[in-house]
């Protein structure tokens, strides 16, 4: 089935995608109600700091498959054009996915990605962190294994359907994918800057002095509270 959400984590000897390997991958196909997760021996050491974030130690993953097994069985779960969705997917996940399939002469299918941390940034930007943690905490949802991949795959995916509410997948990517020009301050001693430069008690002194309250400041106004600055 084209376009259906597969949620997917994984977990990693380190932050590095083009030297670290993965060493945990867990996906959650939520229209089939299919979940796959596997251990994945790296071949190489995992540092006691990785092991003490994710719980994964070397003496777990000595006798797992190796990412060229487990990326074929990967790709087999997410046949049929899916997207993808994962926390941070951007700036981590999808870059050690790449980079495990170059390694092992895999070709990685052409797969649709959303970024559910690039999406809590663009329409919560009133929430002062973005963590999945911090969101699981402010939406509500209990707690589990953190940092294990399916364990976070399930909080990512009771999360983001939260955040979304009833749009569908293709038009959340849409809207991810859609370059949104910057509104920039049209005054003042920050005059020029996006508003997401300017400091939040500049704006509250402007409120307190009544600025917002002339009819040429309504669109800023609108704005500001759009942005969720006001």
């Amino acid at each position: 089935m084209k376009n259906r959400p597969i949620y997917y984590d994984t977990e990693t000897t380190g932050l590095d995608s083009s030297k670290d390997r993965i060493i945990e991958i867990a996906a959650y196909d939520i229209y089939l109600n299919k979940t796959f997760s596997s251990l994945i021996n790296p071949e190489m050491e995992i540092p006691k700091s990785s092991s003490d974030i994710c719980n994964i130690t070397n003496e777990m993953v000595k006798d797992s498959p190796t990412f060229l097994e487990v990326g074929k069985n990967f790709i087999d779960f997410c046949r049929d054009e899916p997207i993808l969705i994962a926390h941070n997917n951007d700036a981590f996940d999808v870059h050690f996915l790449r980079n495990e399939f170059k390694r092992v002469n895999l070709n990685m299918p052409a797969w649709k990605f959303i970024d559910t941390l690039k999406w809590a940034r663009k329409y919560r930007p009133d929430l002062p962190r973005h963590s999945l943690q911090y969101l699981r905490e402010m939406y509500g949802i209990e707690a589990n294994n953190a940092h294990r991949a399916l364990d976070d795959v399930l909080i990512l995916k009771n999360l983001f359907s939260q955040m979304v509410d009833d749009l569908d997948y293709p038009t959340i990517l849409s809207l991810l994918e859609k370059k949104e020009k910057k509104v920039r301050m049209p005054f003042g001693k920050h005059q020029g800057k996006p508003l997401s430069d300017v400091p939040k008690n500049y704006f509250l002194w402007l409120s307190e002095n009544g600025a917002f309250d002339k009819p040429e400041n309504k669109n800023l106004k609108e704005e500001l509270v759009k942005l969720g600055i006001i």
